[in-house]
């Protein structure tokens, strides 16, 4: 996939995937962020990093399924873990191509 080139597009994303998992998103915010890919709270409000914007849209998709299932799932148990592949396929070789981003950007 094309790495995601701007904001609107990527908050295109967030809202597509929400009507996809039925969950309520009430605001999406792309800001920096230190130490995160991206959060969210209870009342529906997802921040995501800016860092996303440049990354593989693979990446970005995982990190938004990722905040979006919180909405559902608070914690990372098992039915958090069995949702994940259910829209993602092979998430967790998303998520190491995440982690060696984040060692990139590190640098």
């Amino acid at each position: 996939m094309k790495p995601r080139e701007d904001r609107d597009e990527f908050k295109a994303r967030v809202r597509e995937w929400a009507g996809r998992l039925n969950v309520t998103v009430r605001a999406v915010y792309i800001r920096p962020m230190r130490h995160k890919w991206a959060s969210c709270s209870t009342a529906g409000t997802l921040s995501f990093n800016e860092e996303l914007i440049g990354l593989d849209g693979e990446i970005g998709d995982y990190v938004i399924v990722h905040e979006l299932l919180h909405l559902v799932v608070p914690n990372q148990g098992k039915l958090w873990r069995s949702l994940m592949p259910a829209h993602l396929g092979d998430y967790a070789a998303v998520e190491g191509r995440l982690a060696d981003a984040a060692q990139m950007q590190a640098r």
